[in-house]
Formats: structure tokens, sequence, C-alpha cells
């Protein structure tokens, strides 16, 4: 009997490569750390970054957004290395995305397009799954007509219009009626969601916010006991997380919500209002922050440049700065004479911290437990004050 054969059915992992333009005013360091996100979102999404290209420009090229020369050396490379995907890290316009695909032949993603594979992944409630589907519909219908390259070289005209045209436009239509049925459905969802929310007015209501993957899926399973998804993954929440929570004689509602993060596309901030009801609709905002990252006070200020947006950006907040197990004193770098500024330790930038903004601020780190008290006692304070004075007459404090 002669020897079976055997088959690979685990999926291979798609290998990519990413690409960057540095515009003026824009320092590669920046750029770099742009890419290193990307590449974490790469990774989120299951693939593998192969290399990294980034070009110095005034503004992306409106045809192909890197200039030609740059084109076909990333054209070479993803030939010579058979690569599966090239990721650009904005977000691409319909035509930029068929000039691209139709030099380099393999599969174009942007910045937008990641971000939503990522967010049809994690999605697990009917509210999030109808939210990514409207974001991605509302992606594409700009972008219907790469979908019929096949038929592009029947020519328009008077009396020429071809199927191609029929296609899209009846694509287009189709599109349209499936975005306004999820836009229903979703204020019928809102209008569910708002009825719980009624039901819960009782009690003290405590949001986490922060960049993603920051921890605030750890610091809820802490105070709540509970255990909700989390991993060194970006979004690894997205639907909003609400506990009951009580620290000594208070109780309080926690929610975790889905974490932020920049060049975030516009289509899906508006698609994810109504998760980020809860952020709105908040008492306290407990604002996490990753400490141990390179630009953390990068971070903070994409925070709160979305809380902006939500018009939550004056709501009573506590900064707790996480993961101070893992901070690192930034090098000096010897060779850039114009950094005369000594790196901070921590301790330094706690007392800056202090010294310059008036907002309670609280350093711990989650994982390994360090000034977890403080912080429940910092948050019980706040809970017990809010609630003795909105219902004073509980005897739940007496």
């Amino acid at each position: 009997m002669g020897k079976q054969k055997t088959y690979d059915t685990a999926i291979k992992q798609e290998r990519a490569v990413l690409v960057g333009v540095i515009t003026p005013g824009e320092k590669p360091e920046q750029t770099k750390e742009y890419l290193d996100e990307l590449a974490f979102l790469v990774d989120t999404a299951g693939g593998a970054v192969e290399k990294n290209f980034t070009q110095k420009m005034l503004k992306p090229d409106r045809a192909t957004f890197v200039g030609t020369g740059k084109l076909e050396e990333i054209q070479a490379y993803v030939k010579a290395e058979e690569i599966d995907m090239v990721v650009f890290d904005d977000e691409l316009s319909p035509s930029q995305l068929r000039n691209i695909e139709r030099e380099l032949q393999v599969k174009i993603l942007d910045r937008s397009n990641l971000i939503l594979d990522i967010f049809a992944g994690r999605a697990q409630t009917a509210q999030a799954k109808t939210q990514v589907e409207l974001a991605q519909l509302q992606y594409l219908l700009p972008r219907l007509t790469r979908l019929w390259t096949h038929l592009e070289r029947q020519k328009g005209g008077i009396g020429m219009r071809g199927p191609g045209e029929t296609q899209i436009e009846s694509d287009r239509r189709m599109i349209l009626e499936k975005i306004s049925l999820l836009k229903e459905r979703l204020k019928l969802i809102d209008r569910q969601n708002e009825t719980q929310r009624k039901n819960r007015t009782q009690l003290i209501r405590v949001a986490l916010v922060g960049y993603t993957n920051v921890g605030k899926s750890t610091i809820m399973n802490m105070l709540s006991k509970s255990d909700v998804f989390a991993e060194n993954k970006l979004f690894a929440t997205l639907d909003t997380t609400v506990r009951k929570v009580v620290i000594e004689n208070v109780p309080f509602l926690l929610s975790d919500t889905v974490g932020f993060i920049r060049k975030l596309p516009h289509h899906l901030v508006e698609c994810f209002k109504s998760t980020l009801d809860e952020v709105r609709e908040a008492d306290i905002l407990v604002h996490v922050v990753d400490v141990s990252h390179p630009n953390f006070e990068d971070q903070i200020h994409t925070v709160n440049e979305t809380l902006n947006d939500l018009g939550a950006r004056d709501k009573d907040t506590i900064m707790i700065f996480n993961k101070i197990d893992a901070y690192v004193t930034p090098e000096v770098d010897e060779f850039n004479l114009e950094e005369e500024i000594a790196p901070l330790t921590l301790g330094d930038f706690k007392k800056s911290w202090m010294a310059h903004n008036n907002a309670p601020a609280i350093f711990i780190s989650a994982t390994k437990k360090e000034n977890i008290e403080e912080f429940k006692q910092l948050l019980y304070d706040k809970i017990k004050a809010l609630h003795t004075s909105r219902y004073p007459y509980d005897k739940l404090l007496y």
C-alpha cells in the first residue's frame, strides 16, 4: 500500500509590508511609532510584518500615495519575497487604491480597512456587529468600482453603457438600502439600551476610558472580580461591559469601553457613538494610561481629543497611570545636540504631573497589584461624596 499524502490544513499567516509617508513637521521617530502601531494592528488581525517602507514627501501623492520610484521599490520587494498584502498607514482614496492595486498585484489595505477587519473579528453582541457592518458598508460604498475592474475595458459613451455600470448602480442601491436598514436597527438597539440605562440611574456610574491596550479590562477584572476578556492585543474589548461593584459599603456601576486609537476612521467613530454613550452618561471617568509606553503623553492627548468629540471632556476624571512595573527611564540620545532636558524617572514624572495638573492621579500596576488600595480609596471617596449629595436619604451609607 502506497504512502498516504498529508496536507497541511492550517491557515497560512499572511505576510505584510507597511508603507508610511513622513510629511514636513513630522519627526522620523513619530513615523516609526505610527508604523509600530500599524504593525501591532496587523499582528492583532493575524498577519506578520516583514518590512516597513517610508518616504519623505510634502503630502501623499494623489495618484499612488507614494512616489513612482518608491512604488517600484515596494513592487520589487513584494514580488521577490512573495508578500501577501501591503498596508498603508493612512486612508487611501478609491483612485489611489485602484492605482496601487494595479501596480502591485497584491491585496492592498489601508489603516481604516485593517481596523474594520479587527472590529469585525472582535464583535460579539448584536449592537457591535451592526455597528461594524454599517462602518464597513460606508467604507465600501465609494470604493465599489474596484470590484468591477474586469469590466473596465468597456468604454462608456452615449448608447454604449455596458453591464458593468448597471451592476455598480444596482450594487450601490443595495448597499444604500442596507445602510438605512442598519441605521434603523441601531436606533432600536439604542432605545433598548437607553431603557436599560434609565433602570440603573439609582447608582453612580464610573467609566474606564483610555487608549487601546492600556489595561482597562485588567482593572475592570480586578475591581469587579469578573472575567472580562483581556489580552495584549489592540481592541481586545469591543463591546461595553457593565458590572455592579461594591467598595466597602458603596455600590456603583463600572463600565469598560472600547479603546481609543490615533487616526480612528471617522465613520467608525460615528458608528460607535452609541457604544460610547456609557462614557457620555458616566458620573466619573477613570482615564487609564500605559505609563510604560514611550509616547504615553501623545496617547493622553488622543484620548482627550476623542472625549472632546463625545462631549465628555469636562467630566470628573481620575488619571490612573498603569504598568509602573514596566516603566523604563528613556535613554538620552547622545547624538542629538538639541536634547538638553534629562529624561524623567518615574519619580520625577509623578512630581511634575502633580505640580502641573490639578486632577487626582494614582500610579499603579494592575497585574502586580501595586498601589491598588490607594486607587480604591480615591475612587471610594469620590463615589461616596457624589452618592451622598445625590441620594442624601439613602440608608446604604449609614
